[in-house]
């Protein structure tokens, strides 16, 4: 009975939970055009983030279907990945300490087949803002972008976990930014290679730092002025 539950019944409890909360969730987008235009490019995108901030992007990248993620091949992963489905994700089992190459490859294959990929950097455990290589690996062989994609959340929730994942609370608002993307050349040595994975988690704490400090002004989104020469999206409340 607790393996039915776990496998048959959790999952779509759980979904219920993340759908409800997400349909609170006032959400506005800084700078969709750049997405738009890897789009219309025909390319697919590899979406990247923080493990500790993508509970909201699970119900909003869904959206950009056919899309994919790897999931770790944990008991937890396994719960996590029935949810994800659900939801309309394809999940890659795998992660950096097992199973993470034959996961890569597939995903590799995927993005050749017209799929975006959702990829959580620092996953599954950390350590926190540190990039695994795979990633770059996979952008390098599919040829297809790096598209940071920064969440930030006005209230939230914070847990004690070994990155502070936060889930941010009903009603709040919420900030989705894309920022430039990045290709990663074929024929890239290791030492560039190391370079451009230290640029990109210094770009990655830049923007996150840079947009949560967005909600220390009170008065109604006046920091985005902080944020000129951007093409930012109407502010709207999901349905």
């Amino acid at each position: 009975m607790k393996s039915f539950f776990y496998r048959y019944i959790l999952p779509y409890l759980a979904f219920f939970f993340i759908k409800l909360i997400f349909l609170s969730y006032r959400i506005r987008i800084i700078d969709p055009k750049i997405e738009e235009t890897i789009y219309k490019r025909g390319e697919s995108p590899i979406y990247i983030s923080w493990h500790q901030r993508f509970f909201p992007g699970i119900c909003l990248m869904a959206k950009r279907s056919p899309i994919a993620i790897m999931i770790s091949q944990s008991t937890d992963g396994e719960l996590i990945s029935k949810i994800v489905e659900i939801l309309g994700w394809r999940t890659v089992r795998g992660s950096s300490s097992r199973g993470g190459g034959r996961a890569l490859i597939k995903l590799k294959r995927l993005l050749k087949e017209g799929y975006a990929v959702g990829h959580i950097v620092d996953g599954p455990r950390g350590p926190f803002g540190k990039i695994k290589p795979g990633l770059f690996a996979m952008a390098k062989h599919s040829g297809m972008p790096l598209l940071p994609t920064i969440v930030s959340s006005e209230k939230k929730w914070t847990f004690n976990s070994w990155d502070n994942f936060i889930i941010p609370k009903p009603f709040s608002k919420i900030i989705v930014r894309f920022d430039r993307e990045v290709y990663i050349p074929k024929d890239i040595n290791q030492e560039r290679l190391e370079e451009m994975i230290n640029q990109m988690e210094c770009r990655l704490d830049e923007l996150y730092r840079e947009t949560d400090s967005i909600w220390l002004q009170r008065e109604s989104f006046t920091g985005y002025e902080k944020l000129r020469n951007q093409n930012i999206s109407s502010f709207h409340k999901r349905r």
